[in-house]
């Protein structure tokens, strides 16, 4: 398998551009559907993952199987997938293109870098929405992070990264420690670090309850900048209030919060629907009104506060 490069076109149709993103598993380009002539986010898998013929085939299958349950979930909160390329000489996905910024952007755009209550409801809302669609397909992200939450312009969040998911059916739930870093393992559930029971999608509500909680506070659950002790305080250590940030919560969606963050998944709502029936009384009243202002660029609240409204560009 040839290496990839700017200018290669694939499957004679998608012409890569620049990478957006690197990971283990490889990258992620921009790139353009000539047939269609619009961008598309193009994920390459490594070659060195595939060079090895006794491995070879297993990774195919599993990437085949869990790319087609991806291209399954029809959401707007979750990025879609429009092809796929699986032989031993291409290996990509092909998915939306999102216009709009990552969480982890928007971080550093907020007053304090702090999420007031509705924005943090407007976000975790519409996550628990796309991760409804996703665990009724028998699918857990697994890696829910910021840099994979995005908010478009017209504040729609969107989950990235589905494209390798981990299918429920898999026996194996561990994550692999090698080489992970920080960014990999910040809202990772206790029982994704430790390989225990099969996973299902109440490990993907503990990494929203992380990702709520960061945008409450402003700081991640656990601070720290190594990476075994980050994984030993998720399995071990008590979450602490979002209080104890001086941030004011109500109670109600602290103690959603601290369910969330339960460290055993049967202490957890049971859930991706339950956890937006909880969140739903905080999220901002719709206001008609409003969609011949002009906002801010990338507003979670939006889609809340103008159900369906026009673009004001």
């Amino acid at each position: 398998m040839r290496a990839f490069e700017p200018g290669m076109k694939l499957c004679d149709r998608y012409r890569l551009r620049s990478v957006l993103g690197r990971g283990v598993m490889g990258q992620v380009w921009e790139g353009t559907d000539l047939v269609l002539e619009r961008p598309v986010a193009v994920k390459t898998i490594a070659s060195e993952l595939l060079a090895v013929p006794r491995s070879r085939d297993e990774a195919l299958a599993r990437f085949r199987r869990e790319a087609r349950s991806a291209a399954r979930i029809d959401h707007p909160n979750i990025t879609a997938v429009y092809d796929a390329s699986i032989t031993d000489e291409t290996c990509c996905l092909v998915m939306q293109l999102v216009d709009g910024t990552t969480l982890e952007y928007l971080f550093d755009q907020q007053d304090g870098r702090r999420f007031d209550v509705t924005s943090a409801v407007s976000v975790a809302a519409q996550l628990c929405a796309g991760l409804s669609a996703a665990h009724t397909a028998g699918l857990v992200h697994r890696d829910l992070k910021t840099q994979n939450v995005m908010v478009t312009r017209d504040g729609v969040v969107k989950i990235l990264d589905f494209g390798l998911v981990k299918s429920l059916a898999d026996t194996d739930p561990g994550l692999t420690m090698t080489g992970e870093g920080i960014g990999n393992i910040l809202c990772a559930s206790p029982e994704l670090l430790a390989g225990r029971g099969r996973l299902d999608g109440r490990s993907d509500l503990y990494a929203v309850g992380c990702l709520l909680h960061h945008m409450l506070t402003g700081t991640p659950l656990f601070e720290t900048d190594q990476p075994a002790l980050l994984a030993s305080r998720h399995l071990t250590a008590a979450p602490p209030p979002a209080a104890d940030s001086g941030v004011r919560v109500p109670g109600p969606l602290q103690a959603l919060l601290a369910g969330l963050l339960a460290k055993r998944p049967e202490d957890r709502p049971s859930g991706a629907t339950e956890v937006y029936a909880a969140l739903a009384p905080y999220l901002p009243a719709s206001d008609p009104g409003r969609a011949t202002l002009r906002g801010l660029p990338e507003d979670p609240r939006r889609p809340f506060l103008v159900p369906q409204g026009p673009r004001m560009l």
